[in-house]
């Protein structure tokens, strides 16, 4: 499992990968696994999940983020969605990424970015979550959100359980609305879980702290064995539904994410929307592997077999690379 997690985190950072599927994405089925490449498309997408009582969390996607004029043109898109997202009346929120609004270029600089989008969503109450990445912009994105939220109370953040220092940041955000996932990035050993076993352990502990202790606990995950365990914990314990959401990406196990919205459960689908879809896809493969199992049958046909071209030439050219 850990080489599989290897494999595709490293598909995930090949920009000559990511430049191909901005070029084919359509032909490589992408349109499975994102909502849109504009935001007219994503907010038709966002209308048909609202109307079976889902609701979403848009991301507009994008990687190797180190101009200035990228991120700038990064704000704009968002700003422009949360307009949409006002205009159109959609049950809809924001998940962004610091480093794709200028973290790795200049800290004031992206937070100068961030509080402009923060403050257009105020005006129209609608929640911006700072998605985390790895654990060399974990603290700066965490600075960010302290610096937000001294004006703003719209803004909220991710967990991810692999990291060590999980259980500590979940108590001092305890007060904010929170996603909790496992993680999806290729951490060490000295800032995370490396097993299975631990990541699944020490995710299950959080997701139960939070919806005890929390504000609101946001339950990112495909697994519905976990979802089962949060069912049973919630009803044990008296925790009311709307003290927490299931979380699932756009396009996976869609049979379930309308069987949950059904039975009453609070529910958001994770919008990703844009050309830029590669690296985001890839990571979730590497989270998840069995992610793949989910939408192969719908995104790698006959006829939009691309990808997997794309992918297995890196591999090999992988191997080649390191035998030399």
């Amino acid at each position: 499992m850990p080489l599989v997690k290897d494999f595709f985190i490293g598909l995930s950072k090949n920009q000559l990968l990511n430049k191909a599927a901005k070029t084919y994405g359509l032909k490589l089925g992408a349109q499975n696994v994102v909502a849109g490449t504009t935001i007219a498309e994503t907010i038709e997408s966002i209308k048909k999940l609202n109307a079976h009582g889902i609701s979403c969390t848009v991301d507009n996607l994008g990687e190797f983020v180190f101009e200035k004029e990228e991120a700038i043109k990064a704000k704009e898109q968002i700003l422009q969605m949360i307009e949409a997202i006002h205009t159109e009346e959609v049950d809809a929120h924001i998940s962004l990424k610091p480093t794709q609004l200028g973290l790795d270029i200049d800290y004031d600089f992206c937070l100068e970015n961030l509080t402009e989008i923060v403050k257009k969503a105020n005006e129209y109450d609608i929640f911006i979550n700072l998605d985390m990445e790895d654990h060399l912009h974990l603290q700066p994105s965490f600075d960010l959100l302290d610096e937000l939220s001294k004006t703003y109370d719209n803004v909220g953040t991710v967990i991810q359980a692999y990291f060590y220092r999980a259980e500590d940041d979940i108590e001092k955000y305890k007060n904010f609305r929170l996603r909790i996932v496992k993680g999806a990035y290729k951490e060490t050993e000295e800032h995370a879980y490396q097993t299975k076993e631990e990541i699944d352990a020490n995710f299950i502990r959080l997701i139960e702290w939070h919806l005890q202790h929390g504000k609101f606990t946001s339950i990112a995950t495909h697994d519905h064995h976990v979802i089962n365990h949060v069912k049973r914990f919630a009803k044990e314990h008296n925790i009311p539904n709307e003290q927490y959401e299931f979380q699932m990406l756009y396009g996976f196990r869609k049979e379930l994410q309308l069987q949950l919205a059904q039975e009453g459960y609070n529910f958001t689908t994770y919008v990703p929307f844009g050309n830029d879809w590669y690296g985001y896809f890839m990571r979730r493969l590497a989270e998840r592997p069995q992610n793949l199992n989910l939408v192969v049958k719908q995104t790698f046909t006959k006829k939009n077999n691309v990808l997997i071209g794309l992918t297995a030439g890196a591999f090999l050219l992988g191997r080649l690379t390191k035998k030399k």
